[in-house]
């Protein structure tokens, strides 16, 4: 698939005083300032994560409302229920806020809705429950800011709650005891990016100052935290930036007792970094969601011994499992209904429908044919009487405003720009597909249909070295905002040594002068006759570590290759 590099000029001006203070390789310098980074303060608190630079939480509006009612609860004895979603925010936020709160209270119980039987957030069922329960005050982690009914529910029926939240609030607020959210328009708190788990981590901070609890019982949830971060794909900046470089600091010298399962299912021996963290937790945890009770997840990051996190950390394996066999089937068939639909070529979105697909995976599906049809796509399955789905977008495009657009065919709908759901009636199912089309044609610029990788600095297979990758390294924890450097090697031919390697994959060796390099670019083998015809190239690529067999070699790992550009 052809795709758009994109390598926009960095600030001359900028680099030059940067220079003047920081003496790096010109790419560097690029790779900081594009970053916002002109100044050495600015360089020294960006390498140096300093946790004296997080914020008080008392200046978030409510916190002072929230500490007093949970310490009203605790001195009273009431029974309390924590309650967040089932993906890795949600599950991770009440997995910390239980643990925490268990040290000094006993009439504790969590919440985790069924991903299919109730959705997202707050739920009829789990207010029914706490009702039952007789629970007095419900803890929303990652969840609740939208629940303006529920919450009246419980609230009508002696329940107070405490809404701990991060999404965008609507207008109208839910009738909480108080509510935690930076995004409130009214809210001083700084940094408007924390994610589910970082609003309860804030909170746990102010209970420990109210109650002169020491620092430690809310820190030893930071790596849980770091996970969430990532997983949730917020900002990695300002807080989040601190608070990932210190979850990372506790994973790898004292992790929770879920991660240290996880990490020794998954093989993991060797330094946990973030990729390793996200890519060890995230699928498992939502896989537990997707396909069975994502209770399971936090019942691994509460375990009381090594041996009944090993058996939570086995379940959620196996879902994996089930889950990536579900995943690479359902793909196929997907693929396979385009090509037996040729009209649908031609088309600017894509949707697909069947009624036997799991509805657990119906998003990464939809995620997997962008990879194949690079444009709006929506997976749909059967759920009840209804065709039920996801959808995913391409960059740049507002997914939910076709989706929107597309309403009146449609019996529940939400979402945001990149992701959404919904159900429609199962005879609507061609007429949508025919309207979310017209919808797509009317708003999408055909740019966008090219996918593209942003280029932070061109670079020279000469400067690539250990002194930069160390570098590089300290730029690390890496996100959006602070997503990994992309260089651009222009001019490099084949040694001889390049070959196609697990019939999809290129391995690269290439030359630039006299310096050689090493590579990887994962189904890039489609390309290979341009590589292998021994005619310059020119590439993008990441720059990482190869270790083989405990030989440890600089590599880059190819993200996309082309004819080189006639020199200029």
């Amino acid at each position: 698939m052809l795709k758009r590099w994109i390598l926009q000029p960095p600030d001359p001006s900028a680099i030059t005083r940067l220079q003047a203070q920081l003496n790096l390789q010109p790419a560097l310098l690029e790779l900081l300032v594009k970053r916002g980074i002109e100044d050495l303060d600015t360089a020294r608190s960006f390498f140096r994560p300093d946790p004296n630079t997080l914020h008080a939480p008392w200046l978030m509006k409510d916190m002072k409302k929230a500490v007093d009612r949970i310490e009203r609860a605790l001195q009273q004895n009431e029974s309390i229920l924590i309650y967040g979603d089932y993906d890795v925010d949600g599950t991770t936020s009440v997995a910390s806020m239980y643990s925490f709160l268990r040290k000094h209270h006993a009439r504790l119980d969590f919440y985790i809705p069924h991903r299919y039987r109730e959705g997202y957030g707050l739920s009829q069922a789990g207010i029914d429950y706490a009702i039952q329960q007789h629970v007095q005050l419900i803890i929303t982690l990652d969840c609740g800011i939208k629940s303006v009914e529920l919450i009246q529910q419980a609230v009508d029926n002696g329940i107070d709650v405490i809404v701990c939240d991060h999404h965008l609030p609507d207008t109208l607020l839910p009738p909480a005891q108080a509510i935690l959210n930076a995004k409130q328009p009214d809210c001083p708190y700084p940094f408007k990016e924390l994610c589910g788990c970082g609003v309860g981590y804030k909170l746990m901070t102010a209970l420990c100052e109210r109650m002169q609890w020491p620092p430690a019982e809310a820190d030893e949830y930071l790596d849980l935290l770091a996970t969430a971060i990532a997983a949730d794909i917020v900002s990695m900046s300002g807080e989040n930036r601190v608070l990932t470089y210190l979850g990372l600091q506790k994973a790898n010298q004292r992790p929770n007792i879920g991660i240290q399962a996880l990490a020794k299912i998954s093989g993991l021996t060797k330094t946990l970094h973030l990729q390793n963290l996200v890519f060890m937790i995230a699928p498992r945890v939502n896989a537990a969601g997707r396909m069975d009770d994502a209770k399971k997840a936090v019942h691994l990051f509460t375990a009381d011994s090594e041996e009944a996190a090993m058996e939570y950390a086995k379940a959620l394996h196996a879902d994996n499992d089930e889950r990536k066999q579900a995943d690479r089937s359902i793909t196929q068939e997907a693929l396979r209904q385009i090509e037996a639909n040729p009209d649908w070529k031609e088309r600017v979105s894509t949707v697909v429908f069947h009624p036997d697909w799991h509805k657990g995976v119906v998003g990464i599906v939809a995620s997997r044919l962008i990879e194949h049809h690079f444009r709006p796509t929506i997976v749909l399955t059967r759920s009840g009487d209804e065709a039920s789905g996801s959808a995913r977008s391409v960059p740049g495009f507002n997914l939910y405003e076709a989706i929107y657009a597309c309403r009146d065919l449609l019996t529940r709908y939400g979402g945001h720009m990149a992701a959404a759901g919904m159900s429609l009636p199962l005879d609507k199912v061609d007429a949508f597909r025919d309207q979310f089309e017209k919808a797509v044609q009317h708003t999408l610029d055909r740019e966008l249909l090219i996918p593209s990788i942003r280029v932070d600095a061109e670079i020279r297979v000469a400067d690539i070295h250990q002194k930069l990758y160390e570098i590089l390294r300290q730029m690390e924890p890496f996100g959006p905002e602070n997503e990994p450097p992309v260089f651009l090697i222009r001019n490099v031919t084949d040694t001889g040594y390049s070959k196609i390697v697990k019939e999809d994959h290129l391995r690269f060796v290439v030359k630039q002068g006299n310096h050689r390099i090493a590579g990887i670019g994962f189904g890039l083998a489609k390309k290979s006759s341009l590589l292998l015809s021994g005619d310059p190239i020119d590439l993008v690529c990441h720059i990482e570590e190869n270790n083989y067999q405990g030989n440890i070699t600089l590599q880059i790992r190819v993200l996309d290759i082309r004819a080189a550009e006639p020199a200029r």
